[in-house]
């Protein structure tokens, strides 16, 4: 672990106060994101990090997919979860252009709900996503509406482009709750390519910045 007063200027980022949404708040979210759900329909969840190999939600299948119009990066700092206020750590999120390959998996309706009541805790303790409803090709050639989260670009916990110099400072430093980044990182890395959908670009950062 590296000492902060050796960090580069671009760490630790302006983040804002990090203010918590309330149950309020995220039960507001919860119910506007499914106002159109009647309860009983099955549903299809995107995992493209964490979700892949730690859903910590039942479900009855879980295939591979691909959403257009969005790919996969260190979009996200991470306050509680893989980083604390003052050496935040890094969370994947998906942000525009290019496409997406995922794990697919499907809900049971009639008992989702509790469900994803736990979900939303989990991805959305600032609100930084925007949960959404995207058209994902399953392997068998099925289209369905997954629901995915989606990176808030207004968000103060956005990164943009991060170069990689601060990558590493992260890498060596940031842990938080859940564990490291590294770790993060690292275990998402795996579960994409034993899932058969490596992603080339985020072992190439992994390998560089490690």
């Amino acid at each position: 672990m590296r000492n902060a007063a050796t960090l580069p200027p671009a760490y630790p980022p302006s983040i804002g106060d990090g203010r918590l949404l309330t149950e309020d708040e995220l039960a507001a979210s919860l119910a506007h994101t499914m106002r159109d759900w009647d309860g009983r329909q099955d549903l299809w969840l995107f995992g493209y990090g964490s979700l892949i190999w730690n859903p910590g939600l039942p479900t009855i299948a879980a295939v591979r997919g691909k959403v257009h119009g969005y790919h996969r990066g260190l979009y996200l700092w991470s306050r509680v979860n893989r980083g604390t206020p003052e050496r935040p750590g890094l969370v994947l999120a998906l942000d525009r252009g290019g496409s997406c390959s995922g794990i697919a998996f499907r809900l049971a309706g009639p008992t989702a709900q509790p469900h994803l009541e736990t979900l939303w805790k989990r991805e959305m303790p600032m609100g930084s996503y925007r949960p959404a409803w995207l058209p994902c090709s399953l392997e068998n050639g099925e289209r369905v509406n997954a629901l995915a989260f989606v990176m808030r670009r207004d968000a103060p916990t956005y990164t943009g482009k991060l170069s990689d110099p601060v990558v590493k400072e992260v890498f060596g430093c940031a842990a938080g709750r859940y564990g490291t980044t590294l770790d993060y990182v690292s275990r998402t890395v795996d579960a994409l390519r034993a899932s058969g959908i490596p992603d080339r670009a985020l072992e190439g950062l992994l390998a560089r910045c490690r």
